[in-house]
């Protein structure tokens, strides 16, 4: 592979949030960050990056919950992502970045689900997570759930991460046809999301980037309403990343706004890149990170115990239709459902509190009358005979 030229990389981004149509408020929160300058906004001075030696943090989190839970799930991942990777100095080589992007992804979850264990208001809140995260021309992508991440290069538009979600699942595994998979009843069903569970598995990837890539993030509020075409068509021919956000939820809207609509576009251009005809296809490719310095390897290569597409990855992702309304997200705390024949519902109950499964060996005194056991069976044939008597008369 050809190593790409040392000199600057510039990122021009944008992002935009919009509650849709159909949905009283926004659950939806996005982040864009400079790491190296500490800034995290959008005002006109920060649209515009070099990117430095501690890197750039974009993501998309569509929260989920009900009343305002889904909002605090995606308010808490972007912030405790953004805290978890600004807190360190620059990465000392791309497997640092890298591991330090799952892990802050991780550590998202894990204060989640205490979060809604701790407030029962709260309960079965959770997120999905697209964070792409960068410190020279390759570039991260940390996945869970379904929002996605999209590369365009030499005017062809790829998915670069993939769906966690059932429909997906059932592709891949030959059991669904693209056609079939955009009118599935289940389509609203993901496989993982942040705060749903203890225990959260990432799908990692990467890109490495060319001069004139544009990177989209979106939640799929966006990609579950305009197909693929019209995403290319925006990309192409609008030059501002400002205006490309307003051109695609505009046009999410116009096309229904079933749902919350996200999306970060970012441009990327610079002398430290290497051209858009240099060697190297443009594919899905999972990043094989290496088992860190303390032997812990973190749970980010997979993504369980799905089909085999998943835990195995390689191979190019082809330009991905999106594959039918998605309204609304149902997590399915499901290993694999092909094995498991499809035996799923479409509302899960996270809102009940696990069972007390703790053991005692101390007696336990039951409450009683008081009364002679005797006494008591006396009272209780008498009950049932004057109970008896009446049903006769009134038969009568």
């Amino acid at each position: 592979m050809t190593m790409p030229p040392s000199g600057e990389i510039r990122l021009r981004v944008f992002g935009r949030t919009d509650v849709g149509q159909i949905r009283e408020h926004n659950e939806d929160n996005f982040l864009v960050a400079d790491l190296t300058r500490g800034s995290r906004s959008l005002m006109e001075s920060d649209r515009e990056q070099l990117v430095g030696e501690r890197g750039t943090v974009l993501g998309v989190c569509d929260g989920m919950g009900g009343a305002a839970a889904g909002e605090v799930a995606s308010q808490l991942a972007v912030d405790i992502i953004y805290e978890r990777l600004a807190d360190n100095g620059p990465p000392a080589d791309h497997n640092e970045l890298a591991r330090r992007l799952v892990e802050a992804v991780e550590e998202a979850g894990i204060r989640i689900f205490n979060e809604a264990r701790a407030d029962r208001t709260r309960r079965g809140m959770g997120t999905t997570a697209t964070v792409a995260a960068l410190m020279d021309s390759r570039l991260f992508v940390a996945q869970v759930g379904d929002s996605r991440a999209y590369i365009l290069r030499n005017g062809r538009l790829v998915q670069v991460s993939r769906d966690q979600s059932l429909v997906n699942q059932l592709i891949e595994a030959g059991q669904l046809t693209e056609e079939e998979a955009e009118t599935f009843e289940h389509n609203n069903i993901i496989l993982q999301a942040l705060g749903t569970a203890e225990t959260v598995q990432v799908d990692l990837t990467y890109v490495d980037l060319r001069r004139g890539d544009i990177l989209m993030l979106c939640s799929d509020g966006l990609s579950g309403m305009i197909r693929s075409d019209e995403i290319r068509e925006v990309l192409t021919t609008i030059q501002d990343p400002l205006e490309m956000c307003r051109e695609l939820t505009e046009r999410a809207n116009r096309a229904g706004g079933h749902d919350n609509i996200t999306v970060i576009i970012g441009v990327f251009d610079g002398p430290g890149l290497l051209p858009p005809e240099a060697e190297g296809e443009l594919t899905y490719q999972k990043y094989p990170l290496p088992e860190n310095p303390s032997g812990h390897y973190p749970q980010a290569v997979t993504t369980g115990s799905s089909v085999s597409s998943y835990a195995e990855g390689g191979g190019g992702l082809q330009e991905a239709e999106p594959r039918g309304l998605r309204v609304g997200h149902t997590v399915m705390g499901l290993a694999s459902p092909v094995a498991a024949g499809l035996a799923v519902t479409d509302e899960a109950d996270t809102t009940r509190p696990p069972p007390d499964t703790t053991h005692s060996d101390e007696p336990v005194d039951l409450p009683t009358s008081g009364m002679a056991p005797s006494l008591v069976g006396i009272m209780v044939v008498g009950a049932m005979v004057l109970v008896a008597v009446a049903g006769i008369l009134l038969l009568r």
